[in-house]
């Protein structure tokens, strides 16, 4: 299975924001945006003047890093939300929430999405009573994702939700911090979704 495996705090700075992408630590000063402003790379001090075409793919790029998906399923999934009544943009970014490691991050059930990531690979939740590590897994409407049983007792897991506890979860998400399991109430309306993306870019260049 494909993934990035390069070290994620340059891609933050590649974008010049925050992308959330180490947890914790995002939220102190050694986050690498505090400490190192500049683009990384030889150049990374230079200036230059943007074209159109090169606003428009920083903009899906950050989304792809937002969301830790790669090329080739961004564009899938760019096609499954064109096929979709509805903005387009917004279909892709409902479609990328609705991904189950992007679900459990928004529970608090894991500190950041690469975190959610590797921990359902592991086997660590289910999705309406069936065991699901397949990370891309898109929830629906009314599932019920829970923590696995035996999960619920360890330590790690223990320590993941106390940490969380305080995270607000968003609306379309209903969960139970005492039984670990949460619903599907709905998929969520684009002013719920928190991230600074700008999907209009991100269809003009795919219409090119």
């Amino acid at each position: 299975m494909a993934r990035y495996t390069g070290a994620v705090c340059r891609l933050c700075r590649r974008e010049g924001q925050k992308l959330f992408l180490k947890g914790d630590r995002c939220y102190t000063g050694k986050c690498s945006i505090d400490t190192r402003k500049t683009v990384p790379g030889q150049h990374g001090q230079g200036r230059k003047k943007i074209s159109e075409y090169g606003v428009q793919l920083r903009a899906k790029q950050k989304t792809k890093r937002f969301y830790g998906v790669l090329e080739s399923q961004f564009a899938k999934y760019f096609e499954m939300a064109e096929k979709k009544a509805g903005m387009t943009g917004e279909n892709l970014l409902r479609i990328l929430e609705s991904r189950l490691d992007n679900v459990i991050y928004r529970l608090g059930f894991a500190a950041s999405r690469a975190q959610a990531r590797q921990l359902v690979l592991h086997g660590h939740f289910t999705v309406n009573g069936k065991k699901v590590n397949i990370p891309s897994y898109l929830v629906k409407e009314g599932d019920a994702v829970c923590v696995c049983e035996k999960t619920k007792a360890t330590d790690f897991m223990k320590a993941i939700v106390e940490n969380n506890s305080s995270k607000p979860v968003p609306q379309w998400l209903d969960v139970n911090r005492d039984t670990l399991c949460a619903s599907v109430v709905r998929l969520p309306a684009r002013d719920e979704i928190d991230l600074e993306v700008e999907e209009h870019l991100i269809v003009e260049l795919y219409s090119k």
